[in-house]
């Protein structure tokens, strides 16, 4: 999953992020990106909030928000199966169309979450493995990326790259494999019940953030076997999903 085509084009779009200790074998982290390393959440939010009232619907905000993390097009169906709707292909993509145009108004408000960025860096420099696998499309990943300076040698899948995004496990799995670790020696770090939903399938160690907005209980029940505040309080408990940074 790791071809030439994305890893070029991160090249031209993105400064670095830790390139000096080579990678060693065993566990690595995945990570989710929009609520986990980036501050994203609310403003996709209000991008699919908008985008819906342009088709003449209304949607209460925290329906929206207890579906952001899920593909696109299962996020539209299941937003308006709640309001007893059918939508058509056609509408599904002027939606997506509608929300993608929205956040990239908003991006300019995302910042990146504490530690995020000191993270994938200690990581790197470390020489402990590690991926981004977001339900986003590259053109809108693109900035987050640059906001957390990650840079050209890491390895970002996106919705682009697989048959189906979260809950689905692919995201992952194609994160594991394009770092040559397995998914069953892998922690996916997410802030949503669809990240932990997806890790389980996967058969993955799931790790729970706050800084999306889910609560504790959630997170545990969708099969968090940790839950931090954000990127900056796993930086202080690495020991705790059994990274050794250190003989």
């Amino acid at each position: 999953m790791k071809g030439p085509t994305l890893q070029e084009d991160h090249k031209s779009q993105v400064t670095n992020v830790g390139e000096t200790a080579p990678l060693k074998t065993g566990p690595a982290f995945l990570f989710d990106l929009d609520g986990t390393l980036v501050d994203s959440v609310y403003q996709h939010v209000l991008a699919w909030q908008e985008a819906l009232e342009k088709m003449g619907i209304e949607l209460a905000v925290w329906r929206i928000h207890r579906r952001i993390g899920m593909s696109g097009g299962l996020l539209v169906n299941a937003l308006l199966r709640e309001i007893g709707r059918r939508v058509t292909k056609a509408e599904a993509e002027r939606l997506a169309r509608l929300h993608a145009e929205a956040y990239v108004r908003l991006a300019p408000q995302v910042r990146a979450l504490p530690g995020a960025s000191e993270l994938l860096a200690f990581l790197s420099n470390a020489g402990l493995p590690w991926a981004i696998a977001t339900s986003g499309r590259m053109e809108g990943a693109r900035p987050m990326l640059e906001l957390l300076r990650v840079g050209p040698q890491a390895l970002v899948i996106t919705r682009d790259e697989v048959h189906r995004a979260k809950p689905d496990p692919d995201l992952f799995l194609a994160a594991a494999s394009g770092l040559g670790i397995s998914i069953h020696e892998s922690v996916v770090v997410g802030d949503s019940v669809w990240d932990l939903l997806a890790a389980r399938r996967a058969r993955a160690l799931g790790v729970g953030l706050l800084s999306g907005g889910y609560g504790q209980d959630e997170l545990e029940r969708a099969g968090a076997y940790r839950v931090y505040q954000d990127a900056a309080d796993i930086l202080r408990h690495l020991d705790e999903v059994g990274f050794r940074t250190a003989e």
